[in-house]
């Protein structure tokens, strides 16, 4: 239930909304809204797009529970689907598998079910951003084969083609298809909140980082309890850091890193922050967790990736951090684009 006011004063206005779940009560959203009456229509446009934000996530819970409920052996290829989807929200690396088992039973059913071919490659990408990949030739193929026939099957659903979009920026290198994928979910979409993310990203590659760090708070304004509020967090701690302002990005970073403990790149963030601010012995200590938790990575086979992301600039002061922190040269963990 969305209830709320509207006040008004001279040439301003105000609008206060909460969404309440009606069954128990409990507060899902509350915000408050001031502009110039001039203005209704773009308020008016915060609002809805607010609402929507914190409404949808709800609602994608409530059906991962409800097909939870359903016995095993009666589930359809939609409930595959969202079990996938709630394994994959686990962020470890057994639910990953387990939502790759998912998709593959759900598409058995319905090989015309765009989502779960679009879930499966979002799961190759996940296993990449977290360090579980086993055999990267493989899972690059099965990314794009999946991708490619989720895009086949379905190019106007804008969670479809967001997901696509990422494992085909982040697992194929294929930035420009993926990135024009991930604007024309947020052409169909402008409240996804995961697309912001994307779109931010891209901004920064571009070395428009403030055009990105707000793309990134539009995505944490729009969804504030996103499975994926992590890598929003991130993204901003990023930000932060490219344009020196360490306590800021420490801040964030910490953030995400409460949020996901497991998610390296925010921890990787936040030692950089330390390092960069003078806070060398904790960024220390975070950076030997992190060569201990990625030993076989190096810098060798590292630095052409992220350039394809990041200009120069960018990657110079990556690698200064890194050796702040007390990262070998031949034996890092750099801050890669996930």
């Amino acid at each position: 239930m969305l209830e709320g006011s509207v006040r008004r004063s001279g040439d301003r206005v105000r609008i206060s909304g909460k969404l309440i779940e009606a069954t128990t009560g409990a507060h899902l959203w509350a915000d408050r809204f001031d502009s110039q009456l001039s203005d209704i229509f773009d308020l008016q446009d915060q609002v809805t797009g607010s609402v929507i934000g914190a409404l949808v996530p709800q609602l994608e819970r409530a059906e991962i529970e409800r097909a939870k409920r359903k016995p095993t052996e009666n589930l359809q290829a939609y409930d595959y689907y969202l079990r996938a989807l709630s394994s994959f929200y686990q962020f470890t690396r057994e639910q990953n598998i387990e939502a790759l088992r998912l998709t593959r039973l759900a598409v058995e059913i319905d090989p015309g079910l765009a989502a779960a071919y679009a879930l499966g490659a979002y799961c190759c990408l996940q296993r990449k951003v977290f360090g579980w990949t086993v055999d990267a030739d493989q899972e690059r193929d099965e990314t794009r084969r999946l991708a490619r026939r989720a895009i086949e099957l379905d190019k106007e659903d804008p969670t479809v083609l967001v997901r696509v979009g990422q494992a085909i920026a982040g697992v194929l290198y294929e930035l420009d298809e993926g990135t024009t994928l991930v604007f024309q979910a947020h052409e169909l979409n402008s409240n996804l909140a995961v697309a912001r993310y994307s779109i931010g990203w891209e901004h920064i590659r571009r070395g428009n980082v403030e055009e990105g760090l707000k793309q990134f708070h539009a995505g944490v304004r729009l969804s504030p309890m996103d499975p994926f509020l992590f890598l929003m967090q991130t993204g901003i701690a990023f930000a932060h850091f490219l344009t020196d302002r360490y306590e800021d990005g420490s801040s964030w970073a910490k953030l995400a890193v409460l949020h996901r403990p497991n998610y390296l790149n925010a921890q990787f963030i936040l030692a950089a922050c330390h390092a960069m601010s003078g806070r060398v012995e904790e960024a220390g200590v975070i950076g030997a967790r992190l060569i201990e938790a990625r030993p076989a990575v190096r810098l060798s086979t590292l630095v052409p990736k992220l350039a394809r992301f990041y200009q120069p600039k960018p990657l110079e002061k990556i690698t200064i951090a890194c050796r702040i922190m007390g990262l070998p040269p031949n034996c890092m963990r750099l801050f890669g684009k996930c």
